[in-house]
């Protein structure tokens, strides 16, 4: 999940969620503001260095926009919000479940010794089975809600907590982003129809770590547009996780992830961010999913996620007044992929797989 916007809602990762601004739980200097939130239009940016920016948006912002025009799908709306899911009382609950401090973003990389590797393997072993759980519940007819209320099922029956469920006030215990949504779709009344795509991002906190996974599933018949995004973003992510290994720059990730998605002329979207994970829910270091010339490298035995966003076409996003959900501007398609690695000796660990 993300981070990042207001009191209320800030850039909350997993892809990372946002906002106003970052918000960094205390261990040392605050994170320079990376994003602004516009409540008069709904739109989110990222204020970036000139190593940053240049001429990406020219490129990007309108691809495969003519492809758009013909299209039959009917723009994403917004359905009815069922009550929060209970967790029972034994289960531990993530220290930002009952804080009145916002979550945020914690300095500090997460790196573990053999007992919080094994830890992680857990955790991210559950999160994985539940995702595969909920991939097999895609089909037409069966509402987002539906999803959720079996995901947290799942969860809670294993003893560990949902994690995105209460998060900055996250209403839910899974994160279900259709067609256009490219993340934090708050689960609801809607039903799937044919056609669909649908990421399903799951986080769980077992034993005192989280482990964060997302896929996007195909609903019913899917035309070859659609699916063709999905191959491409699951490669994206693939081919960034064998690029990692200790000492590797994190700036490659996002060439890596950048340069596959040129070649079929998709947007990647920038805003939205992988994160450090383990003990906390989003920790450094930040992951950008684009080309760039930030510092830092990987670390031996460092826990973070990896979740590239791809577009059809415009990578601009637009927030619901949710404060949650994030659609791209034209209604193109977007389609998202997430594991947690471990960073080896030989290279990386997917930690979120089955």
């Amino acid at each position: 999940m993300a981070k990042g916007m207001s009191p209320q809602l800030q850039m909350r990762f997993k892809s990372s969620l946002m906002g106003e601004r970052l918000l960094r739980c205390s261990r040392h200097q605050p994170l320079p503001q990376l994003f602004c939130y516009n409540p008069a239009i709904n739109h989110v940016s990222m204020q970036l260095s000139r190593t940053l920016s240049g001429l990406t948006n020219l490129f990007f912002n309108r691809r495969n926009v003519d492809e758009l025009s013909n299209s039959k799908r009917k723009r994403l709306r917004p359905g009815k919000v069922s009550p929060r899911r209970q967790v029972p009382k034994n289960i531990p609950r993530p220290p930002y479940v009952n804080s009145i401090v916002p979550a945020g973003l914690v300095s500090g990389a997460e790196v573990h010794d053999k007992q919080g590797i094994e830890c992680m393997r857990a955790s991210g072993r559950l999160a994985a089975q539940v995702l595969q759980y909920a991939g097999t519940l895609v089909k037409p007819g069966i509402t987002t809600d539906e999803i959720d209320q079996a995901v947290h099922q799942m969860i809670i029956d294993n003893g560990a907590y949902p994690s995105p469920l209460g998060y900055g006030g996250f209403p839910k215990s899974v994160c279900t982003s259709v067609n256009e949504c490219i993340c934090h779709g708050i689960p609801d009344s809607r039903v799937l129809e044919d056609g669909d795509i649908i990421n399903i991002d799951v986080t769980v906190y077992l034993n005192g770590c989280h482990g964060d996974t997302s896929a996007t599933f195909y609903c019913g018949d899917v035309d070859d547009k659609a699916r063709k995004l999905v191959q491409v973003t699951k490669e994206c992510l693939d081919k960034a996780i064998s690029i990692c290994a200790p000492g590797v720059e994190f700036k490659k990730i996002g060439k890596t992830i950048h340069d596959h998605a040129d070649k079929y002329r998709y947007g990647v979207v920038r805003q939205f961010v992988g994160h450090g994970v383990g003990r906390v829910f989003h920790a450094d270091p930040v992951i950008l999913h684009y080309r760039n010339n930030e510092g830092g490298r990987m670390m031996l035995n460092q826990t973070f996620t990896i979740e590239p966003m791809l577009t059809i076409g415009s990578i601009n996003p637009v927030m619901w007044n949710d404060n949650w959900t994030v659609v791209t501007e034209d209604g193109s398609l977007s389609a998202q992929f997430e594991h947690t690695i471990l960073i080896t000796p030989d290279g990386a660990e997917i930690m979120t797989q089955c």
